[in-house]
Formats: structure tokens, sequence, C-alpha cells
């Protein structure tokens, strides 16, 4: 634990589809005085996300899903456009998302390379996220994806060209986070050309 931290108290607010906590705390600022402070944390466990690509078509591989959350916020549809992703649950990251791929896109992948790892909402969520990039071939493809149906998981599989993928980000067709920061580390790496 951290010296800057002390008087650790946690509540469970709900534990009904993942975890909401009220944690209450002291900081010790800057002044060398201790504040007192209370936030909210949701723990849904950590994940992780791949973008496919595809060399010799200039192709990428995205996902079309149903997300509550967004519809809730203004997303009149409710569909977002992502990168495959999931839960890590008992796996680790590199397994889980081996699995995710199959599960979401159909495609089995041979290599997968780490790209990096980050907070997506470090106000309010717990979760650190594994980004991932793969090359794909239509050889791999195994099924027709579409996600797990006891998981209610309802999943299109998009294939798009890549330069028509990052102009969806500046359009606003792609609003999904991990997505545009795997599309963006794509172009700066040289991976699709």
């Amino acid at each position: 634990m951290s010296e800057n931290i002390r008087n650790l108290q946690t509540t469970v607010l709900s534990d009904n589809w993942y975890t909401l906590r009220k944690v209450t705390y002291e900081l010790l600022a800057r002044d060398g005085k201790w504040q007192a402070q209370s936030r909210e944390a949701y723990d849904r466990g950590n994940g992780a996300t791949i973008l496919l690509y595809n060399k010799a078509n200039k192709t990428v591989i995205l996902t079309r899903q149903f997300r509550m959350p967004t519809y809730l916020n203004g997303n009149a549809d409710g569909y977002l456009i992502e990168t495959c992703a999931g839960l890590l649950d008992k796996d680790n990251p590199e397994d889980c998302i081996r699995k995710e791929t199959e599960e979401e896109t159909g495609y089995k992948i041979t290599s997968v390379q780490k790209a990096f790892e980050a907070y997506m909402s470090p106000g309010s969520v717990t979760e650190i996220l594994y980004f991932f990039t793969a090359e794909y071939t239509n050889e791999m493809k195994v099924s027709d994806g579409g996600g797990l149906e006891e998981e209610t998981e309802h999943i299109e599989v998009l294939e798009l060209p890549f330069t028509k993928a990052l102009e969806m980000v500046k359009s606003g067709e792609i609003k999904d986070a991990k997505t545009m920061m795997l599309l963006q580390y794509a172009q700066i790496n040289g991976l699709v050309r």
C-alpha cells in the first residue's frame, strides 16, 4: 500500500453484474495535510482487445454490436463499431484474446503482438485493457464468428479497408476509444500500408 493513503475503507454498493464499491480514505496532499476523500469504483475485471489486419488486402476486421450504456448517453441506435475484445476472466491476456477473436470474428489467429496496456477510465473503472494486433488471412477463417449465444452476443463481423476505418474515426462513425487507439497505433507503426 502507498504511504500517501490511510484509513482505507470499502463498502460494496452493488454486486449484480460486476462490483461497484464506495471507497473512503485519507490522501496525503502536497501541503502535507491529510484530506478525507470518497470515490466509487466499478470493478468489471481486466480485458484484452485486438486489431486484426491484412497487409496484402489493406483491410481490418472490426465488430458491430449493441452497447446499452452508449444508447443511454445519446447513441441513437446503441450500436458501436469496435475491435474484438473480452474480459480476461481467469485467462492471461494473450489466451483471452485468441479465444475472443475466434468466438467473435471467426478467425483462428496464429500469432499476436502485444502493443500496449492502458487504464481506459481511471476515474471510475479499475480495468486495465491489454491491446494486441495480429495479421490475418482468409485461410484463418474457421467460422462466421458472431459471439456466443449463451453470452447473448449478437456480433456483426466487418471487414473494412484500413483507410475507410480511419475515415470512420474522423467522421464519428467509430467512437469507441480502444478501436481508435488501435487504428492509430496501426497507422503510426505502418502495420497496413
